[in-house]
């Protein structure tokens, strides 16, 4: 596991922008950029490690549909882990974004419906597969947050805890793109008991979630954040700099 943890900025794609959502609602939208690549650039100058990636419109319909952004960004910077999630519900998804360059694959709906689906995609593709948890009040929902189900985020985690997954996203949706804080009590939670090394998502505002956070550096890999990067309550520079002292 991860002793520091690395931050993450985002880039959520929707209908080819950089946007951020309200609790992933998707009539709820912020568009901060309409050239990703651009705005990949910067992030990659600021110092990010890593970069998350997120195909909105994949995640409502099911199948990728920013396949060409996500290409040019893996292109454009071939030695950064890229990490991606929205629509990936196939085999053949998986392996196409390996191709392209990505690192990690994140699973998120599908690993609901057909948890089978993940641990073949762990044999297939070892060391690149992710799953997403997107959570509201503690149970897991899916399609683009669209549906919440009867599973139980902890539940869902521990059943993937031997199954060869490199790590958990885990996503509080009552607090994404809403800076109120992170949900600190349920992510940790989550790791401890799933198993799993854990990446924070939904909710990060500013430098007092990077210190609510860093404690924990035993079982949380990394800090997504988007909106707070865009709007500046946070500078990424300075929040890698204090998880690496």
């Amino acid at each position: 596991m991860c002793a520091a943890p690395v931050i993450i900025p985002a880039i959520d794609l929707k209908d080819g922008k950089c946007v951020r959502l309200k609790q992933g609602r998707m009539e709820d939208d912020t568009v901060f950029s309409d050239d990703p690549v651009a705005v990949a650039g910067r992030w990659v100058k600021e110092g990010a490690r890593r970069l998350h990636l997120v195909d909105l419109n994949g995640a409502f319909d099911g199948v990728p549909v920013h396949k060409h952004v996500v290409h040019d960004i893996a292109k454009a910077y071939p030695k950064l882990p890229i990490q991606l999630g929205g629509g990936v519900r196939t085999m053949n998804t998986i392996e196409q974004y390996i191709t392209a360059g990505l690192t990690y694959i994140i699973i998120g709906t599908k690993a609901v419906e057909d948890p089978d689906f993940v641990t073949q995609a762990c044999r297939e593709f070892a060391g690149h597969i992710i799953v997403g948890i997107d959570a509201k009040d503690g149970m897991v929902a899916t399609h683009g947050w669209a549906n919440v189900t009867d599973t139980k985020a902890t539940e869902l985690a521990k059943r993937f805890a031997n199954a060869g997954v490199s790590s958990i996203v885990y996503t509080d949706i009552a607090r994404d793109g809403m800076m109120q804080g992170v949900n600190v009590e349920q992510t940790v939670n989550l790791a401890r008991e799933g198993g799993l090394p854990v990446i924070a998502s939904g909710g990060v505002t500013d430098m007092q979630d990077i210190k609510l956070l860093k404690p924990y550096g035993d079982c949380i890999e990394g800090i997504i954040t988007g909106r707070a990067i865009y709007e500046g309550t946070l500078d990424l520079g300075e929040a890698q700099s204090y998880l690496d002292l």
